[in-house]
């Protein structure tokens, strides 16, 4: 499992202050907004970002959580993201999907986000593995988890347009067709077989 190494004292603020972007500047972009830690691919926390610098293109390494939610009929559940989304809005995407605050672990990040996203509690997370996304704006260490059975999903409407059971075979015909996020489709195509082996 994926464990995130946090140092004794609080992380220095990133980026660090420079001519171009003095410390109040750096400061005030983080104000207001959340904190993510920013990582070593071993889990050392070397400092923390504000969410719009981690994804401006700078592109520092950081901890996302992902659930697949699997029922007894190997129905894999997705989310639509909801179009008010920076990133990928409309498509759909693994059940949940978020980042770790800085100060949480992976696993704290998991059920606080499935908490939000779902409304699900109550569940079993299974680890299945953790692995660097790099997309244009962002790069990811992305901790997978799976929960198997049968769930009462309460989506939160300001985080998810929609929650829908796929038919594994239809996720495989819609590959490729931008109705998914492309973190998802290599995440699935990685995946699949694993996911299938948990029924």
């Amino acid at each position: 499992m994926f464990e995130l190494i946090y140092p004794e004292d609080l992380a220095p603020l990133l980026p660090r202050p420079n001519v171009n972007a003095p410390g109040d500047t750096v400061r005030s972009e983080s104000a207001g907004g959340e904190f993510l830690p920013v990582i070593e691919p071993n889990g050392m926390v070397i400092g923390r970002g504000g969410r719009s610098w981690c994804h401006s293109g700078a592109k520092p390494l950081h901890p996302v959580v992902h659930l697949h939610v699997i029922d007894r009929y190997g129905r894999l559940w997705l989310q639509k993201r909801p179009m008010s989304k920076d990133i990928q809005p409309g498509k759909w995407d693994t059940a949940v999907g978020g980042h770790v605050d800085y100060g949480e672990s992976v696993i704290e990040a998991l059920y606080r986000e499935t908490s939000e996203e779902l409304g699900l509690r109550d569940f079993n997370p299974i680890w299945l593995c953790a692995y660097e996304f790099e997309s244009e704006v962002e790069r990811e260490m992305v901790c997978v988890y799976a929960a198997v059975g049968s769930f009462r999903l309460k989506p939160d409407p300001d985080e998810v347009d929609e929650i829908r059971g796929w038919e594994m075979e239809t996720i495989d015909e819609n590959l490729g067709k931008s109705l998914f996020t492309p973190n998802f489709e290599g995440e699935f195509v990685k995946m699949r077989s694993t996911l299938l082996s948990l029924l």
